[in-house]
């Protein structure tokens, strides 16, 4: 169905006046009813490749050269007009992010109602009537409460399932889905690859699956491309790849994964397999970097003989539900529902479960972002449940947080130097401005970052870098404890690794303590001590994280240990 063939493609550069390319002569086929996935980290061209194929780019600022023969047309000869009739029609595209791909002042209905009136020519209510078909196709619960729903109102899983409603809306012969999902979680993520599977089977369509995740491809393709810096180093049957990679950057794409099956005292990361002088292989890395029985029972020894750095009882924070002329308060979301449980000094509490569960709530509880309805919260013997703004502010030296977004957490007006020195201002930390930025300095190369980075601002970094900048600005004030909420959802896994590994290191030079919140159980399971598995505002169950994964208890806690991808 597809050939693509010497593909390379370029962008012209304003700063430099000059062309850069990013994409350098690839070549790959894909047949009708098969997936062919695309992977590699950000930056490596799977996603400029995908676009191309729809041509999607701005032809003044891009330069296509190669072939790109769809059912023996070539689609870069035709003009604009003429690739419309494709573009939809025969070849659809799920965007990687469903909440800036939806336009959030029309309903989900409205959108999907629109493509079908364009590109089949029908009436309003007709295309109304497949519209809410479709919603009912890919499984969204009350298609039509969804049709008149805004984008807002939708969970991540949901709009997702509209994104893919819209794909599908024109029936297409190739679905290119561009990361689809990315930052959802692992029990949603399954769902959404188990409903792509059997929409492709069902419609014997072709697709073209892009990831940064070589684990969700196992669920998924029966050929695999892996990208790295705009070329392909390695392709061929999935299987093949995954039991015999050959590129040690696929080697390490497969290695930097937290899996949860072994206890690792730091991940191996790409760069490792990259480096020939380094590279010894993935057995020895495994075998050098494990965790012994001896020595897991010794830390817990050190860990559990201590006083509780922090006490959470009978917690409670609930929402009003309010109804009725006068707003009477007719019920409540129990966010967080009387949970207790203790955190010790130097010790990685993990916090897991789907989006919904209250993880984030208790979290921001803890820091009195959110306050509790009711219960106690006891920091290093001292009640903070009900301390006044003044002494708030003196606590908050002592406890930090790692937002879950670091582009949104952080000022994009003020240079990451400066969003790092704020605090040590308002906490009136060193006598001045030249002390303050000599302990940012020196924060930036703890998380691997330069001097230079100092003057830049926010947009100049890449994901993995923004969310080393927030961890700098976590550990100005030199705090003990610190709250990780989902901080590498949302981060290639390779750069993952790197944040991981990261982590741990910080923690065993300054003595920190964390809560570690996430909705991916191999990511608890590698960086905990001990975890707690949330539902629904309450605790399903806690222990050793080696323990509720070898042998779980809660069949919610099952089931999110069958939703890691790839589990190997």
């Amino acid at each position: 169905m597809l050939n693509v063939k010497n593909l390379a493609i370029q962008f012209y550069n304003q700063e430099e006046k000059s062309w850069l390319t990013t994409v350098h002569d690839i070549n790959f086929s894909l047949n009708k009813g098969k997936v062919l996935g695309i992977v590699g980290e950000s930056g490596s061209g799977k996603s400029v490749t995908s676009f191309s194929i729809m041509r999607l780019h701005d032809p003044k600022n891009t330069k296509i050269n190669g072939s790109i023969d769809f059912e023996h047309i070539d689609l870069l000869d035709l003009s604009d007009k003429e690739i419309r009739k494709y573009r939809g029609n025969k070849i659809s595209m799920i965007f990687q992010e469903p909440m800036t791909s939806l336009n959030p002042v029309f309903t989900c209905g409205y959108q999907v109602q629109e493509a079908i009136i364009l590109h089949q020519q029908v009436d309003k209510q007709l295309a109304k009537e497949q519209t809410i078909a479709l919603f009912k196709e890919v499984q969204l619960p009350r298609p039509e409460n969804i049709f008149e729903s805004y984008p807002h109102q939708l969970s991540g899983g949901q709009k997702q399932r509209v994104m893919i409603a819209m794909a599908l809306s024109c029936n297409p012969e190739l679905l290119i889905a561009d990361e689809p999902t990315t930052a959802l979680d692992v029990t949603v993520q399954k769902t959404i690859l188990q409903l792509l599977l059997r929409l492709k089977n069902e419609r014997n369509m072709a697709m073209i699956f892009i990831s940064h995740d070589l684990g969700l491809m196992s669920e998924i393709a029966d050929e695999l491309l892996v990208m790295y810096k705009g070329n392909i180093v390695e392709q061929g049957p999935a299987r093949q790849l995954f039991d015999h990679p050959q590129h040690p950057y696929t080697k390490g794409l497969l290695a930097c994964r937290p899996s949860p099956k072994r206890s690792l005292k730091k991940l191996p990361t790409v760069a490792d397999f990259l480096n020939e002088d380094q590279h010894v292989g993935l057995q020895h890395l495994l075998e050098q970097n494990t965790y012994n029985e001896f020595e897991i029972i010794e830390r817990r020894k050190l860990l559990y003989v201590q006083q509780p750095i922090l006490q959470v009882k009978d917690i409670c924070t609930w929402y009003p539900i309010k109804k009725g002329l006068f707003g009477k308060t007719n019920d409540f979301v129990k966010a967080v529902d009387n949970i207790s449980f203790e955190v010790y000094p130097g010790e990685t509490l993990g916090l897991v479960g789907e989006s919904g569960c209250g993880k984030t709530t208790l979290g921001r509880t803890i820091l009195r972002l959110v306050e509790p309805t009711s219960g106690q919260l006891i920091f290093e013997g001292k009640d903070i449940t009900h301390l006044k703004k003044a002494e708030l502010r003196k606590l908050r030296r002592e406890i930090q947080i790692i937002f879950q977004d670091p582009y949104s957490s952080l000022n994009p007006r003020i240079t990451v130097g400066q969003s790092i020195m704020e605090p040590l201002q308002v906490h009136q930390v060193f006598a001045n401005d030249t002390d303050r930025k000599a302990h940012v300095l020196h924060l930036l190369e703890k998380v691997n970052l330069e001097p230079v980075h100092f003057d830049r601002y926010p947009h100049e970094f890449s994901g993995g870098q923004r969310q080393r900048i927030v961890i700098a600005r976590a550990l100005a004030l030199q705090p003990k404890f610190i709250i990780c909420d989902e901080s590498v959802s949302a981060l290639d896994v390779s750069v993952q690794a790197q944040v991981l590994n990261l982590l741990r290191d910080l923690q065993e030079e300054f003595g920190l303590t964390y809560i570690f919140i996430s909705h991916d159980l191999a990511v608890v399971k590698h960086i905990s001590d001990r975890m707690i598995v949330m539902n629904k505002g309450k605790i399903e169950e806690q222990g050793f994280s080696d323990t509720i994964y070898q042998h779980p208890k809660a069949a919610y806690t099952q089931k999110l240990i069958e939703a890691i991808p790839g589990n190997f």
